[in-house]
């Protein structure tokens, strides 16, 4: 893993590349959709305005979720990228409903698409762009782990899909099936307002505390049960802030054993569970196993 000063140079740098990335697109491609009229590069432009705010957005949470933890808040600034996430989603949901309304009213007034080939050679580039935003955010996230540039990442490979879709729809437009533009941009609304639904219920999770999969936390009681000297485990609860894993339980050990003793099987614990998931803080009480209610009477 990275140092937690290049830790927030990567992040810093894929956040600032993806806002750069989605401008230079947005004035691409409203020059394309201003010359050809298509309601694909129209859906196109929104995704790219969408792109735009969003990243903008991230880019903000970003800075402020990389804030130490404070007075007020010590569990550190994290969920400020759920909630920059919750207004990604509305906004996005807006704009989607915006562009199937265009797209009936383009199928019932059909019009023909103008300068098909320049909104073609735009596509293009939007597309050769993406690749490379897509190749530093994989960097980004392999040495960082960064669930927010892994979101930005997953968003904008999605966008290969749409952005393919529309150079399918303007290349049947330049061959004498221009209506075909419409209701591949109705296709396209209803697929960004369903990109809307999943940010928003992915961050509703993390603002609601979700805990981690249980594959996850039956993971960690395992890693703690298998530090030597650990007789059980047991009130595992986890919750996610940002990058970060918030997870506490409780040790069951030995009722003989000295403080120091105890102090040092649950850093062990802990340990062993950042080992793994190094994204974790992982806060242990240790429990004399005398005090412990049996599973049966529980």
């Amino acid at each position: 893993m990275t140092t937690r000063p290049e830790h927030a140079r990567l992040l810093r740098l894929a956040t600032r590349a993806s806002v750069a990335v989605a401008s230079i697109l947005i004035i691409t491609k409203a020059i394309a959709w201003w010359l050809s009229g298509s309601i694909s590069m129209l859906a196109g432009l929104t995704d790219s305005l969408l792109d735009g705010v969003t990243s903008f957005l991230n880019l903000l949470a970003v800075h402020y979720a990389l804030r130490p933890a404070d007075d007020d808040h010590r569990y550190g600034h994290g969920k400020a990228e759920s909630l920059a996430g919750m207004a990604q989603a509305v906004f996005i949901a807006v704009s989607a409903v915006l562009i199937a309304v265009q797209a009936f009213d383009r199928l019932k007034h059909p019009e023909p698409v103008g300068a098909p080939w320049i909104s073609i050679g735009v596509i293009v580039f939007s597309l050769v762009m993406t690749v490379g935003l897509l190749i530093l955010q994989h960097r980004v996230v392999k040495a960082t782990g960064s669930n927010a540039v892994r979101a930005d990442s997953l968003h904008y490979r999605s966008d290969l899909m749409l952005n393919g879709s529309i150079l399918v729809a303007l290349a049947f437009a330049a061959v004498g099936f221009p209506q075909l533009d419409a209701w591949f941009g109705l296709g396209i609304a209803v697929y960004i307002l369903w990109s809307a639904l999943l940010i928003a219920r992915e961050s509703f999770a993390v603002l609601m505390d979700q805990e981690l999969p249980t594959d996850v936390s039956e993971n960690m009681l395992a890693l703690a049960c298998a530090v030597p000297g650990v007789l059980g485990a047991h009130d595992l609860r986890t919750r996610i802030s940002g990058n970060i894993w918030f997870v506490q339980l409780h040790l069951e050990l030995p009722g003989q054993l000295s403080l120091l003793e105890a102090h040092t099987l649950s850093d062990q614990v802990a340990d062993a569970i950042k080992n793994v998931y190094p994204h974790a803080e992982v806060l242990v009480h240790a429990d004399p196993q005398e005090v412990v209610k049996p599973k049966a009477a529980l």
